[in-house]
C-alpha cells in the first residue's frame, strides 16, 4: 500500500535543502584530519569503530511525498570494526512504492605526506538486491578501508513516509540527529522511545513545522545475552502521520484501522484470494487422514505432511509471490506459500484454521495501535479444538504439533477472518506448561590420579528438544562440541546413543560415557557435579543493560549426581543443603547433598517460572544470578585420610 500523502496543490510546500549551512554536520567531503588521527572513541574506549555523526532530514516534496534525506560518517577504529564498511540500505520495493536515489559515498584516509584523500564508492558497484517480492536492498562495500578511515555517504531515500529513528547502533554514535519539516497541515507525532536524554526542539517557520531531535554520545547497544529483536531495545523515536487538515476541507485521518487492514489482504492476490484456491489433494494424506478421527490427530497429520512434503526457501513473508498451487506443485516456496497451503489443507480436513499474521522474535514487537500488515514477517496456522489453541509453521521442521513455535512464544499474532464473523484479532502465542527443561543424571567415580569417569544420561524435553535438534542434525561431532565439550573444560566424551531423534512428541535422550580430570592442590582434590546442564558459565555479568531478559519459555532443571572417591580420600565439609529463592518467587534452586563414607549424592532442581525480566528488574536479577551460579558451581573438596 502507498505512504504517498495526496496533498493538495495549495498548501505551496517548500522544499528545504540539507545541504544548507549546518553547524552540527559538516558538509560532504570536508573531513578534519584530527578525525582521521583518531584512534579510539573518546566514550568508548573499546569501540571498533563510531559513528561521527547520523543526520536526516524528512520533508514533503512538491507531489506530496515523503522525503528522507540522510548523511552518514563512520570512522573506523579496529580491524574489527571493518564490518561498517559494508552498508546495505533496505526498502520496500513493491510497485515502486519506495526508491533510494542520489547516492554517493566515498572512503578517506591520510597519504604518506599526511593529506588527505578521498576515494569514490564507483556507483557500478552499488547494486540493487531483491529479498523478495515486496523488499529490496542496496548494497555496496567502501574501497581501501583500514583502521583509521573514515567513511561516509549520503543518499535521499524516496516515498518512505515517517519511518522509525534509531540513536543507537551496535557501536558508539557521537552525534544523531532526526528533523521533520513539513507543512502545518499535515499532523504528526514523535515519541521517544529512549531512556538516554533525547533534545527536542519544535520551531513553526511559516507554514511549516519543524522538530528537531537528537542525541549526543550514545552507548553501543552491544551483545546483550538472551535479547530478543536488537531494535526494541534501541533508543530510538517513533514518529507516525496522523493526518492532513486543508483549509475549507474535512481533516483526513492518514491511519488505518485494523479491520481495514484485513479487509486489503483479504482481496490482496498474494493473501485473500490464496485462501480460495483447491490445494489439489494427494491420494497419501486422504488415505492417513482417513485412519485419523481424532480432530487432534488429523491436525498432527497434516502438519506432518506439509513440513514433511514442502521445502522452504528461507525466504519469509505473509503473501503467496507465485501462488500456493505452484509452490505446492514444485514442492518448495516462501514461508507464506507454505503456511497458507497449511491453512488450505487444515481446512480440507474439516479443521477450525486460520491465518495468523506474526511478527517473529527476530523482527520485534508489534505496536498494536498502529494498523500495517507490514510490521509482521510470517503468517502462520491458528487452529482451535474444542477449548485448546494450536499455532503450526510447517516452515519449523522440530516443533511438535503441541507447541507454539519458539520464535512466537510470549507474542502476540493477528487472526485473519472475515470482518463481520467476529472471529478476527488479536491473539496471546503463550502457554505456560511447556518448559525448556533438561534432566541431567551423572555417575561417577574419581580415581587415585584424579581423574573423574563416569556416564552421563541428558534428557531434553520440549523446547530444549527443539533446540538442541538443529545442531544434532549436522552430525554428532558437532552436537558433542556445542552442548558437552565447549562449555566444560576437560571433558572427553565417547560412546554417545541418542533416542528418539526422529519422534517429535518425546523427549531427546542422550546417554554416553565421559571423563574428565579433576582440580588438585597437595592432598585435596576438587570437583563440580555442574556438568553437562548448559548452565556453566554465567551470562549475566553487565553492570548494566538496555534490554529485557528474554527467555522465552519457562525452564526447568533437575541435575542428579552419584560421585564414589578413592578408599583413601574422604570428604571435607560438604556444602550444605539449601534452598534460595529470587525475591519476586520467580527463580527458585534447591540443593541437596549427602553423603555416606565414599559416595555422595547430590541432587539440584532449578525452576524458572517467568519468560522474561525488564531492564529495571536487572539489578535484582542480577545478583541473584551471581549467587544462583555460585551455587551452582560450589566446588565440592575431597581430601587424602591421614596415614593412620
Amino acid at each position: 500500500m502507498r505512504k504517498t500523502i495526496t496533498l493538495i496543490a495549495l498548501m505551496g510546500l517548500a522544499v528545504p535543502v540539507l545541504a544548507q549551512r549546518d553547524k552540527d554536520i559538516p558538509a560532504f567531503g570536508t573531513v578534519e584530519k584530527a578525525d582521521l588521527l583518531a584512534r579510539e572513541c573518546d566514550f568508548d574506549k573499546e569501540a571498533e569503530a563510531v559513528v561521527l555523526f547520523d543526520a536526516a532530514e524528512a520533508y514533503a516534496d512538491m507531489m506530496g511525498q515523503i522525503e528522507l534525506v540522510r548523511h552518514i560518517r563512520i570512522k573506523i577504529l579496529k580491524d574489527k570494526g571493518l564490518k561498517a564498511a559494508d552498508i546495505r540500505i533496505p526498502y520496500f520495493s513493491y510497485r515502486n512504492d519506495e526508491s533510494i536515489k542520489g547516492l554517493t559515498a566515498q572512503t578517506y584516509n591520510l597519504d604518506a605526506g599526511g593529506n588527505v584523500v578521498a576515494t569514490k564508492v564507483d556507483k557500478k558497484l552499488i547494486y540493487e538486491k531483491a529479498l523478495n517480492k515486496y523488499n529490496s536492498e542496496q548494497v555496496f562495500t567502501f574501497p581501501d578501508v583500514k583502521a583509521g578511515s573514515i567513511i561516509e555517504y549520503k543518499y535521499t531515500h524516496s516515498n518512505l513516509g515517517l519511518a522509525s529513528w534509531y540513536f543507537q547502533r551496535s557501536i558508539p554514535v557521537k552525534y544523531s540527529r532526526y528533523r521533520v519539516d513539513l507543512p502545518e497541515e499535515i499532523e504528526f507525532t514523535c515519541n521517544a522511545l529512549a531512556v538516554l536524554p533525547v533534545e527536542q526542539k519544535t520551531e513553526n517557520k511559516g507554514r511549516r513545522t519543524v522538530k528537531t531531535m537528537s542525541m549526543t554520545n550514545v552507548p553501543a547497544l552491544r551483545d546483550e545475552p538472551f535479547i530478543t529483536c536488537e531494535d526494541d531495545y534501541l533508543q530510538r523515536i517513533e514518529t507516525k502521520l496522523i493526518a492532513v487538515n486543508n483549509p475549507g476541507m474535512p481533516r483526513r485521518s492518514l491511519l488505518l484501522n485494523w479491520p481495514q487492514v484485513i479487509k486489503a489482504l483479504a482481496e490482496d492476490e498474494n493473501f485473500g484470494v490464496q485462501m480460495k484456491r483447491d490445494i489439489p489433494r494427494t491420494t497419501e494424506l486422504d488415505s492417513m487422514l482417513k485412519k485419523q478421527p481424532d480432530p487432534y490427530q488429523r491436525m498432527s497429520t497434516v502438519h506432518q505432511y506439509v513440513r514433511k512434503n514442502m521445502e522452504w526457501n528461507n525466504i519469509r513473508g505473509i503473501g503467496a509471490f507465485d501462488g500456493v498451487r505452484a509452490a505446492w506443485k514444485d514442492k518448495k516456496g516462501t514461508s507464506g506459500e507454505i503456511n497458507l497451503i497449511l491453512v488450505n489443507l487444515l481446512k480440507d480436513a474439516g479443521l477450525k484454521a486460520s491465518p495468523l499474521l506474526v511478527s517473529t522474535r527476530d523482527n520485534g514487537r508489534v505496536n498494536t495501535s498502529f494498523a500495517s500488515s507490514r510490521v509482521f514477517n510470517k503468517v502462520v496456522a491458528h487452529v482451535t479444538i474444542g477449548e485448546q489453541v494450536y499455532v503450526l509453521d510447517a516452515t519449523e521442521k522440530y516443533t511438535p504439533s503441541n507447541l507454539i513455535p519458539y520464535d512466537l512464544m510470549y507474542s502476540e499474532g493477528l487472526a485473519i477472518e472475515k470482518i463481520d464473523t467476529w472471529a478476527w484479532g488479536w491473539k496471546v502465542l503463550w502457554d505456560q506448561k511447556p518448559h525448556f527443561r533438561e534432566t541431567i543424571i551423572l555417575r561417577a567415580n574419581i580415581d587415585e590420579q584424579g581423574v573423574m569417569n563416569g556416564n552421563a544420561s541428558v534428557t531434553s524435553y520440549d523446547y530444549s528438544r527443539v533446540n538442541r535438534m538443529p545442531t544434532l542434525k549436522l552430525g554428532k561431532d558437532k552436537f558433542i562440541e556445542k552442548f558437552f565439550t565447549s562449555t566444560n573444560a576437560g571433558v572427553k566424551i565417547d560412546s554417545i546413543a541418542i533416542e528418539n531423534e526422529a519422534i517429535d512428541s518425546l523427549p531427546l535422550n542422550q546417554s554416553f560415557a565421559f571423563t574428565q580430570p579433576v582440580n588438585s592442590s597437595g592432598d585435596y582434590r576438587y570437583f563440580s557435579v555442574n556438568l553437562f546442564t548448559g548452565l556453566e558459565k554465567n551470562p549475566f555479568v553487565a553492570d548494566n543493560r538496555f534490554s529485557d531478559v528474554f527467555f522465552g519459555t519457562n525452564q526447568n532443571y533437575q541435575i542428579v549426581a552419584n560421585v564414589t572417591i578413592p578408599e583413601s580420600y574422604e570428604f571435607e565439609t560438604l556444602p550444605k543443603s539449601v534452598r534460595m529463592i529470587m525475591p519476586d518467587t520467580s527463580i527458585s534452586i534447591t540443593r541437596r547433598v549427602n553423603a555416606e563414607k565414599n559416595v555422595m549424592a547430590v541432587r539440584i532442581s532449578l525452576e524458572f517460572s517467568k519468560p522474561f525480566y525488564t531492564p529495571e528488574e536487572y539489578p535484582d536479577f542480577k545478583e541473584f544470578y551471581k549467587q544462583l551460579y555460585a551455587l551452582l558451581n560450589e566446588q565440592y573438596a575431597i581430601r587424602k585420610k591421614a596415614k593412620s
